[in-house]
């Protein structure tokens, strides 16, 4: 699907979603796509979705692109990155070293392949912050989860224009983060 199949292209919002390998992107999208939690996991190459919004009672299409966080994909990961109206960059809430990598290297990475496009950053697996066994796991590490409020203050500093934590498994915060990267297309506001 792309724009030129559109009436309007500012019916359609490309929407790429980065972060580390593993931190529930895929999830994130088969969640949100098909309204069902994934049971297996598939390492993603590339990936596309397409689901029909509507917003302030107009209808989009919200093409979704889930890409590799792997770094043996970066040169072929920066190739869907044309033309993207908003990106959302992931983490899970409970990896410090994914959180750690938005300012590392996705913002990095996208501010040099796409200036100016809106970011919207989002903290994923936020069920698992109730999870005994995980939050064990991380003190064993010497590590704890991410708190919102640390969220919060990462997106002020990487000048997104958002922060959502989501879980893809509950569905909790889920629809927020699409609608919120709807909002952020740069023509959705001048209907």
């Amino acid at each position: 699907m792309t724009d030129c199949e559109f009436a309007n292209p500012r019916d359609y919002v490309k929407c790429v979603v980065v972060g580390d390998g593993e931190v529930g992107k895929t999830c994130l999208l088969v969640s949100y796509t098909t309204d069902k939690f994934p049971t297996v996991h598939v390492p993603t190459v590339f990936e596309n979705y397409a689901v029909t919004l509507t917003v302030d009672d107009q209808s989009m299409v919200l093409g979704l692109f889930d890409t590799a966080g792997q770094e043996e994909f970066d040169r072929l990961r920066v190739l869907a990155y044309p033309d993207t109206d908003v990106f959302v960059v992931c983490f899970s809430v409970m990896n410090p070293t994914s959180f750690e990598n938005v300012k590392e290297k996705w913002i990095p990475e996208v501010r040099h392949h796409t200036p100016g496009v809106p970011i919207v950053l989002v903290g994923t697996k936020s069920d698992l912050r109730l999870s005994y066994q995980e939050i064990k796991q991380l003190e064993t590490e010497k590590r704890s989860p991410i708190k919102f409020q640390e969220g919060l203050e990462l997106a002020s500093e990487i000048g997104a224009h958002s922060y959502v934590e989501c879980s893809a498994l509950t569905q909790d915060g889920l629809k927020d983060v699409f609608e919120t990267a709807v909002v952020l297309h740069p023509d959705s506001s001048s209907q």
